[in-house]
């Protein structure tokens, strides 16, 4: 029972396959490519894009090609133009079959039952004889000048004879155009020599406009050089007086910062002396504090061992007898009392040592005070030729220094360009002259007073008698 059911079960699949198969057979499908003509009991239809069940033997189908067909017309006999000229023309045309289901319909009556070459022989003869028509109404400069405008004559010719035939012209362009009797390269002859003339005329033209140019550009050039000269050395002298301007006032500001730069520093340290001397009147105060510090302390120390020891005893005599432990408790509290004033006599002396040392400290620091003041006072009573002498004294010592950077040179080359007493080795001596010759205006600066004038008073000076001069001294000190 079991292997008929198997069996029956089998033959079904079988059948319902072979039924799978032949509905395939009879189901026929159109690519995007082509379109499917059915006919039969049930008429003639189009299908296209989509399947359809075909009859077997009530029905048939045949396919129709959709594509693009593109093919040469060449028409083998020359083409006479408006002009009589003789002319071969070569043209490619691009037809294909619409897409509607009357043109599919009308081109399948047309062409179903030819080859593609039977098809496209037809299609060909109709557009050439189209195309002998154009060509006889047109020039053979508008053939070759204007391919476009055949194109669209051909397409609009052709549109109703391929509508008849339900075909659709998409494209018609010229290859090339040519002639026997070089009629198409003699006509481009005028334009050829016309253009080449144009050439030559606009070359020479050029030219000329060129050397024009050149030659205004050549003397633009010459006058800008001039100008260009003359405001170069303006320039190089404008530049030199700067220069030289500048060189004095760097002269004139390097003398002013040294004379800040030696007071700012004289104040400093005096002012650094001074904070000096506190500084260390200050710490010797700590230190003697410290000693002190440390000497009470060792006493604290020493009455904690004393304390310490006299527990000691005092443990160790109870086990002895009464009079050993008074005798004990005796020695300790006169060891006791002996240790505490040898810490009070010692802390008594440091006192007084640090006392003392604060003492001179601090009368260091009032005779350098007084000191300091007395030299100020001096320095009030200086007059005129004192000071003279000072500046006078301090005149080598800044010429020095103004020549020193010429020590630490190793190696000087000279390129002289002249003769004058400018040039060469008397440049450098001239520069050292001319800077020592302003260091007497500098003074004058720093002192508001001419040399001349200061040398005079310094013979006024000198030509009285000492108690004069003193008395000049004291008049002087008192204004």
């Amino acid at each position: 029972m079991q292997n008929q059911v198997l069996v029956i079960a089998a033959l079904m699949v079988l059948a319902l396959m072979f039924l799978m198969m032949m509905f395939a057979k009879l189901f026929r499908k159109a690519g995007p490519h082509e379109a499917i003509i059915v006919y039969g009991f049930r008429g003639t239809r189009v299908v296209k894009g989509r399947g359809t069940v075909i009859f077997p033997m009530v029905e048939s189908a045949r396919g129709l090609s959709l594509e693009l067909m593109s093919f040469d017309v060449a028409p083998k006999q020359d083409l006479y133009t408006r002009q009589g000229v003789a002319v071969t023309v070569e043209a490619v045309a691009q037809i294909k079959v619409k897409s509607d289901p009357e043109s599919i319909l009308t081109a399948a009556e047309q062409f179903l039952t030819k080859s593609p070459e039977e098809r496209e022989g037809l299609i060909r003869l109709v557009m050439e004889g189209h195309l002998r028509g154009i060509i006889g109404q047109l020039t053979v400069e508008e053939i070759v000048k204007q391919p476009e405008m055949v194109g669209e004559r051909m397409r609009g010719t052709c549109a109703d004879d391929m509508n008849k035939m339900g075909l659709e012209v998409i494209s018609f362009t010229i290859k090339e155009v040519r002639d026997k009797n070089e009629y198409i390269t003699n006509m481009g002859r005028p334009d050829v020599a016309r253009i080449k003339r144009d050439a030559d005329v606009a070359t020479a033209e050029a030219e000329r406009d060129t050397n024009i140019k050149r030659a205004e550009a050549s003397r633009e050039s010459a006058i800008a050089k001039t100008n260009a000269d003359q405001a170069r050395v303006l320039a190089e002298t404008l530049s030199q007086a700067k220069q030289a301007e500048a060189q004095r006032d760097l002269e004139v500001k390097k003398a002013e910062y040294l004379e800040n730069v030696k007071r700012q520093q004289a104040q400093a340290d005096k002012s650094y002396e001074i904070q000096t001397n506190i500084m260390q009147q200050r710490v010797r105060a700590e230190e003697v504090t410290i000693h002190q510090v440390e000497k009470e302390h060792e006493a604290l120390v020493q009455q904690a061992e004393i304390k310490r020891r006299e527990y000691e005893l005092t443990a160790t005599v109870l086990r002895q007898a009464e009079f050993e432990r008074q005798r004990i408790e005796t020695l300790a509290g006169a060891e006791k009392n002996r240790m505490i004033m040898e810490a009070e006599g010692r802390a008594a002396s440091i006192r007084a040592q640090g006392e003392a040392e604060a003492e001179i400290i601090f009368k260091k620091g009032e005779a350098e005070a007084k000191a300091m003041n007395v030299k100020a006072a001096a320095y009030q009573e200086f007059n005129q030729a004192a000071i003279l002498d000072k500046l006078i004294t301090g005149l080598p010592e800044i010429v020095r220094a103004l020549a020193a950077p010429l020590a630490n040179v190793d190696k000087i080359t000279i390129v002289s360009t002249g003769n004058g007493p400018t040039a060469g080795l008397n440049k450098i001596t001239g520069d050292i002259t001319a800077m020592a010759a302003q260091v007497p205006a500098l003074f004058e600066t720093l002192s508001g007073m001419p040399f001349s004038e200061m040398f005079a008073k310094v013979r006024m000076i000198a030509d009285k008698s000492p108690k004069a001069v003193e008395e000049t001294k004291n008049s002087g000190g008192t204004q």
